[in-house]
């Protein structure tokens, strides 16, 4: 079994099936709080020694204004120690904005991160794990910021594309040897070892070198779209093999391609979004994913009386692959073209850093 979302492996799904004897691509409950908990994933990044941004805890005894007053050169990094279905981290120059947000954070969790901020440019790094071995998947590069240039509020990523140029094979080789592989020692050296993909979050310095923004325990959204139909290989043999302790046994082949994924919003999204409104000119068929080819992922998407309707923020994705990161975006966006939502929204700038 395939556990596609971090709240049920949060929960102990996994634990769960490894207790029955199926095979299960997902990590047990302990290890998924890596994605769970900020706060464990940061001690865990300490205690392995992978690069990550300088961090304090702050809770209700903290001196807010004094501890903002220590990051004050640069933007405050503040990230809640809870599930936030990709929305719990703000990055903001406005100090009344940061203390509000510290407060009601602490004030619902008990407890918040506030992080050192790091200059650079990001991407992702998905790697598939077992006791036995990895594969780092294609590096890509998702857009957290809801709309054009990287502005406004994170969101959950709205577009991505693969493979990012920015991880270039020096700076690849540094996150394997300086994340990766130390990450993949403790890892599988754990009463049950990992077993599922591990999402590295990257920020890229301007001399090369990564370090980790955050983990999370399952294919990302959007760039889960755009990286699983680069890898060659059978899908269903790679999951098997990690979820059997036996990915060394398996060569792992990736197309000679280029993919991109743009993100259709609802209005609103992602402070309201507005739900319930129809969505037309998708089509019925099932589509061919090639290198040459494009099509719609559904998100919060929900089909009634022969209509399809908004019931999420993000709503769906254009996604394309070709023999060129242009030809990509531009397949993805003519698609895009052809899909009506009122009040939707999207970026027209995904993979702009690369073109």
């Amino acid at each position: 079994m395939v556990v596609g979302p971090e709240a049920p492996l949060c929960d102990g799904l996994a634990d769960m099936l490894i207790e029955q004897n199926i095979p299960c691509f997902g990590p047990t409950s302990e290890l998924a709080n890596l994605e769970g908990s900020k706060l464990h994933a940061k001690e865990i990044m300490k205690h392995v020694g992978v690069p990550t941004a300088d961090f304090n805890i702050l809770d209700e005894a903290s001196d807010i204004e004094a501890a903002l007053g220590e990051y004050s050169d640069n933007p405050w990094v503040i990230k809640r120690d809870v599930l936030a279905g990709g929305k719990g981290v703000v990055v903001t120059e406005n100090f009344a904005e940061a203390k509000q947000f510290i407060q009601d954070s602490i004030a619902t969790d008990g407890k918040i991160l506030l992080e050192e901020f790091l200059p650079g440019e990001e991407a992702s790094m998905l790697v598939v794990m077992d006791g036995s071995g990895y594969v780092c998947l294609p590096p890509s590069q998702d857009h957290k910021r809801v709309f054009d240039g990287d502005n406004g509020p994170n969101t959950g990523g709205m577009g991505a594309y693969c493979p990012a140029p920015v991880v270039t094979e020096e700076v690849h080789q540094k996150v394997v040897s300086n994340i990766v592989s130390p990450m993949f020692d403790y890892l599988s050296n754990c009463q049950t070892p990992y077993r599922g993909v591990l999402y590295v979050g990257l920020m890229i310095t301007e001399k090369g070198d990564p370090n980790v923004v955050e983990f999370n325990v399952r294919f990302g959204d959007p760039e889960c779209q755009i990286t699983l139909p680069l890898i060659k290989t059978d899908l269903f043999q790679l999951l098997m093999h990690s979820a059997s302790d036996s990915l060394k046994d398996l060569d792992v082949e990736f197309h000679d391609a280029s993919a991109l994924t743009v993100v259709l919003a609802s209005e609103g999204y992602p402070a309201a979004p507005v739900k319930g409104r129809g969505i037309s000119g998708l089509e019925s068929t099932i589509p061919v994913i090639e290198i040459g080819s494009s099509w719609v992922n559904f998100a919060g998407v929900k089909h009634s009386g022969g209509d399809y309707l908004a019931s999420g923020g993000r709503v769906l994705s254009c996604s394309a692959m070709s023999d060129s990161l242009a030809k990509a975006a531009k397949l993805a966006y003519e698609l895009m073209a052809t899909i009506e939502l009122e009040g939707g929204h999207f970026r027209s700038d995904i993979g702009g850093k690369a073109l």
